[in-house]
């Protein structure tokens, strides 16, 4: 005799359709973390903290919001400018690209931080400023394309720096990373921004595959190449 539910319908394919729908769910998690297990292992080996940090000529400093005064950098991107201050201070790197967005909502972002850098002891002969880097893909792409730049560090908080890595070298730039100092950064903080990031990859993802142009194009600009003349 089929067992029944109460309301006479049979329960016999109720196991069956549970393990069909987890099935289904297991392989939409996976389809949807293709893009950040891609921007994780490809940036495998390529990944450092500060004190073993390979050597460069160049490390770039990718932007993030500044305090609320517009004048000074948030905990995050102090941390950032305070690792790129100390690679230079150690020898591991010569010129600081400092890219961010020029005329973003909290400020200039390479402006303070260029400030920033030159207060900790960096000639601000060293310091070139990328006002276009709009995302961290546009970073990238600039540092290469109008920049010149082929070798480099790069550093930023740790749930961001396999992303940075990953797109900066499928876009043809030698970096490394070396995961950026955040004094100020507690527990939930970095739990909601490796969330974002997360979800971010899926997007880095798409960006590479149709090998979208930077938001801003410019012509070439010697500043870097000048900075590590000079």
């Amino acid at each position: 005799m089929t067992d029944v539910e109460p309301s006479g319908a049979p329960v016999r394919g109720r196991p069956r359709r549970l393990r069909r729908l987890s099935v289904v769910a297991v392989a939409v998690l996976v389809l949807a973390s293709l893009p950040w297990l891609w921007t994780t292992f490809a940036a495998r080996g390529h990944v450092h903290d500060e004190a073993d940090a390979p050597s460069a000529d160049v490390v770039i400093v990718l932007g993030t919001a500044v305090s609320a005064d517009r004048q000074r950098p948030g905990d995050r991107l102090a941390g950032r400018l305070e690792t790129a201050a100390a690679l230079v201070t150690s020898g591991r790197a010569t010129v600081v690209l400092v890219s961010g967005d020029g005329g973003g909502t909290s400020g200039d972002e390479p402006a303070v931080m260029t400030s920033y850098l030159t207060e900790r002891g960096v000639d601000p002969r060293r310091v070139v400023a990328d006002p276009y880097g709009l995302d961290t893909y546009d970073s990238c792409a600039r540092a290469r394309e109008v920049y010149g730049v082929e070798r480099a560090l790069i550093v930023t908080q740790s749930y961001h720096l396999s992303r940075a890595v990953t797109l900066c070298r499928h876009l043809g730039l030698d970096v490394d990373g070396v995961v950026a100092r955040c004094d100020g950064c507690g527990p939930a903080l970095l739990a909601e921004k490796s969330v974002r990031d997360y979800f971010a990859s899926g997007k880095a993802a798409w960006d590479a595959l149709r090998g979208r142009a930077p938001a801003v194009r410019s012509p070439a600009d010697p500043a870097v190449q000048n900075a590590l003349r000079s």
